[in-house]
């Protein structure tokens, strides 16, 4: 098992002091029952993955920001490290407590108001605790797209999207969810609110301190509300399956998606064999799309979409003529479109059904990793390559958004062999030959997930000298006592 969150010894994370008082003080503050103590704290104190395991003093329940600002306040006078919480939905368990029993847990669930729709600037002003599909369908009932789209959507908050600087599967069109945001409200480590809700598409007046803020995972300071970018809902929306030959023939079929359907192409997702399937083996009534169809091995999946705010003659068009072409030239050897809502939902639905597949197969190695779109076939051939002579028999599972180079590059156990019997032989030798490889083809070693604990070491390892020596200079000027999750991504 992996060692827990820890503390370094720096500021507030090395002590505690009176803890009796502090829990008092933040009764106070946001009432009796806005204040957890003792057992039923578990589902606060592990990760998703299961794979770290906490204590908390306590997990606090603000429910405005001048009570997150007052939590944080009584926390910096007692010494006491602050664990910010949403959904708790993260991947590299960088909102879990350590093991120490000495961390307040602040869950941010009950700031959950949608706070403004602006239809004619496009914007919404929502609480950090609003979770993301709540977010999407008040943004529908005005006619509107928030196009921020996750499999975590049902249970994961714009809070933890933001501090993350989640990505998904439309990014290709719209960005991270950095580009998808437009000001912060945030509480510093002073215990002061910062207001920069004024939801500008230009603001040229100094450094840009929301965008110190997003991706920072919780390390700088407490968002507690944001002003979000909408778009005009688009008039149609079309899906379709291609099968490809090899990621050569995916890559050249991004291409022709591209030049055919500019901004309208959506989502550009691909799929190995061995990804689907698993989702045949283990989730129930999804069968692979090609069955009963002769396909030479190995055949690649893509799953894309096109948008369009004309009509869905054009959007067919488009992509028509993006298959045809692919077909033509080999770059595909077949392809289906959807006819209807039920068999576009049915295509995500096994793209979406892959990491639940994964984890009914058994514990394995997760990599969460970005390219330059070209170098991805010849990383994917000679990374898989090189992982036999680690394990001969490991499996790849490779999937995720091609179009913006961000490949999901997991590892399963060899068949037949028992997957935690796995991790503990192979996980260091695999991440080394992954994380080797992905230097050598510039690339970066987290895309979406961020680095939280999982990747703190390897993070100090693989990023320059420079960038790391400017990131702890930010963290000592916005947060010197190391109050903000300590531990965590430094």
């Amino acid at each position: 098992m992996p060692e827990p969150p820890r503390s370094d010894g720096r500021g507030t994370g090395a002590i505690n002091v009176n803890p009796d008082a502090l829990l008092a003080r933040l009764r106070h503050v946001v009432g009796e029952a806005g204040v957890l103590t003792g057992p039923g704290l578990e589902a606060h104190e592990v990760d998703w993955r299961k794979r770290y395991h906490g204590r908390a003093l306590a997990v606090v329940r603000p429910s405005t920001p001048g009570e997150v600002a007052a939590v944080v306040r009584a926390c910096r006078d007692h010494a006491t490290p602050i664990v910010p919480q949403g959904g708790h939905t993260g991947l590299v368990g960088g909102g879990t407590p350590d093991a120490s029993g000495r961390q307040v847990v602040l869950h941010l669930g009950r700031l959950n108001r949608v706070r403004a729709v602006d239809e004619s600037n496009l914007s919404m002003t929502v609480e950090a605790g609003c979770v993301l599909q709540s977010v999407q369908e008040a943004a529908a009932a005005h006619g509107l797209l928030f196009p921020l789209s996750l499999a975590a959507e049902g249970s994961c908050t714009i809070g933890g999207n933001l501090a993350t600087n989640a990505g998904g599967t439309q990014v290709l069109r719209y960005g991270n969810a950095r580009e998808l945001c437009l000001g912060l409200e945030v509480v510093t480590a002073s215990g002061e609110v910062w207001d920069g809700l004024g939801g500008l598409r230009k603001d040229n007046t100094g450094y840009s301190l929301r965008d110190l803020f997003i991706g920072s995972e919780g390390t700088l300071g407490v968002i507690t509300a944001a002003v979000l970018k909408l778009v005009p809902r688009p008039r149609a929306q079309l899906t379709a399956l291609a099968a490809v030959p090899d990621l050569d023939g995916a890559v050249q079929l991004l291409r022709t998606a591209a030049a055919r359907c500019g901004p309208a192409l959506t989502a550009f997702e691909v799929m190995n064999p061995l990804s689907l399937d698993l989702v045949a083996r283990h989730v129930p009534g999804l069968a692979s799309p090609w069955r009963g169809i002769d396909l030479p091995e190995p055949a690649w999946s893509v799953l894309l979409e096109v948008s369009d705010s004309d009509d869905e003659a054009h959007a067919m068009s488009m992509l028509e003529s993006t298959l045809g072409d692919a077909l033509e030239r080999g770059n595909a050897v077949e392809a289906l479109v959807a006819d209807s809502v039920a068999r576009s939902r049915a295509f995500w639905h096994l793209r979406e059904a892959i990491p639940m597949a994964q984890a009914a197969e058994g514990l394995n190695i997760k990599h969460d990793i970005s390219l330059p779109v070209s170098r991805i076939p010849a990383f994917v051939s000679a990374t898989d390559e090189a992982l036999q002579r680690v394990s001969r028999g490991a499996r790849m599972v490779t999937f995720g958004h091609l179009g913006d180079g961000n490949l999901h590059y997991n590892v399963q156990a060899p068949e037949g062999t028992d997957p935690a019997a796995f991790l503990a032989a192979f996980e260091p030798a695999v991440n080394a030959c992954v994380y080797d490889a992905v230097e050598a083809h510039g690339g970066s070693i987290s895309a979406e997930h961020g680095i939280g604990v999982l990747k703190r070491e390897e993070l100090e390892r693989r990023k320059p000298v420079v960038a790391m020596t400017l990131m702890r200079s930010i963290k000592r000027a916005l947060d010197p006592d190391d109050l903000f999750n300590p531990g965590r991504l430094l």
